[in-house]
């Protein structure tokens, strides 16, 4: 799902995970009126939730469903940090371990490295972008994908590429590696996880 800009404006925030975002440029909502339409303050706390539930699902590129699947799932567990579970649900999908080890620029692009059959786990190739990867498992970029033109300068760019704590990356061999499960508090950082679960628990 390959997430527009006109979305990063409506939202105000960038979702689409690319560097170049229209936001920087056009910080306004889409439209003929964007420009000059103001951003209500005075928006109900469920306007809120809906909000941040958006900004959560649009960034990691998944559909309603899927993300109410993950929600649903963190919730029914019995005991446990909700906001955890959640955490480990989204950052832990194959898609999104690919973008965070720098193979792809985006998670819509990794999505595509990972259903054309670029992508292996553990030396087994995955074609599922939303397949959870396990604690201590391998990602690798297969040996006859590297000299594809989606890849073109990837070698470069991995050199001086910065991965989560969580994730090690061995540049040289395209391959990364999950060492430990995501910290919450990184999600917590970035995204009102709180506000997310009250949405969802009306």
């Amino acid at each position: 799902m390959r997430i527009s800009c006109k979305k990063c404006r409506r939202l105000g925030t960038t979702v689409c995970g690319r560097e170049k975002c229209a936001i920087r440029r056009k910080p306004y909502p889409p439209g003929m009126q964007g420009k000059n339409r103001r951003r209500r303050r005075d928006v109900s706390e469920f306007a809120k939730q809906l909000r941040e539930k958006q900004v959560v699902r649009h960034s990691y590129g998944i559909s309603e469903r899927q993300f109410r699947g993950y929600v649903t799932k963190a919730l029914a567990g019995h005991g446990g940090d909700v906001a955890k579970k959640l955490t480990e649900s989204l950052e832990m999908r194959l898609d999104n371990v690919v973008f965070r080890l720098g193979f792809a620029s985006s998670r819509s692009g990794a999505r595509q490295l990972v259903a054309h059959g670029h992508i292996s786990v553990n030396g087994r190739k995955v074609h599922t972008p939303s397949y959870k990867v396990k604690e201590g498992q391998s990602i690798i970029v297969n040996e006859n994908s590297r000299s594809k033109g989606v890849f073109k300068n990837q070698d470069i760019v991995l050199k001086k590429h910065e991965t989560p704590p969580w994730l090690l990356l061995e540049p040289a061999k395209w391959e990364g590696n999950v060492t430990s499960l995501p910290k919450v508090e990184d999600m917590v950082r970035l995204y009102n996880i709180k506000s997310i679960i009250e949405y969802y628990s009306r």
